[in-house]
């Protein structure tokens, strides 16, 4: 199963208003918001092919429409416990990077929210630095924080300690 969505690789998510949308996902008890013009396609990783020697935050390769696609567990990056232990029960937010294309697994899909801008804050002084390192900033909501994760640098950083 597949979601596209409309807004998916149009340039910048900003719109009148002065606000930004993002597709918000949970891992454990974190709400994480991908910026909408980074996200192609929602989906759930079925028949995937785990790659013998990959780094344990590659949970595996999988075909989806011809497009071979590389199923990343966010939970392993951020380094948190997943929810939801049954990956291919997990959904999957499909991203492209370098011209290769990635699934970040979730424990939850959100919603397509909107932020205004003015609420927009810099990463806290005290976020743990490796999230500090892969994420763009947060927004206070209600109830809870948003942190918004910054896709280049997380994947940059897992191509690159791959690479090592």
């Amino acid at each position: 199963m597949s979601t596209s969505f409309s807004g998916a690789g149009q340039s910048g998510a900003a719109f009148e208003g002065g606000g930004r949308q993002f597709v918000t996902i949970r891992l454990g008890n974190q709400m994480i918001g991908l910026p909408i013009e980074k996200v192609h396609d929602v989906f759930f990783p079925t028949n995937f092919t785990h790659v013998p020697l990959a780094r344990e935050q590659i949970a595996g390769v999988l075909n989806l429409r011809g497009r071979i696609v590389t199923i990343i567990d966010l939970s392993r990056i951020m380094g948190l416990q997943a929810v939801n232990t049954q990956i291919n029960e997990r959904p999957a937010v499909g991203v492209n990077h370098a011209n290769e294309s990635y699934g970040l697994l979730t424990d939850t899909l959100g919603e397509v929210v909107t932020l205004p801008d003015h609420l927009f804050e810099a990463n806290p002084v005290n976020l743990d630095p490796g999230w500090a390192q892969l994420t763009e900033g947060t927004y206070r909501l209600e109830n809870e924080l948003l942190v918004v994760l910054d896709i280049e640098a997380l994947l940059d950083e897992l191509l690159k300690k791959n690479a090592a």
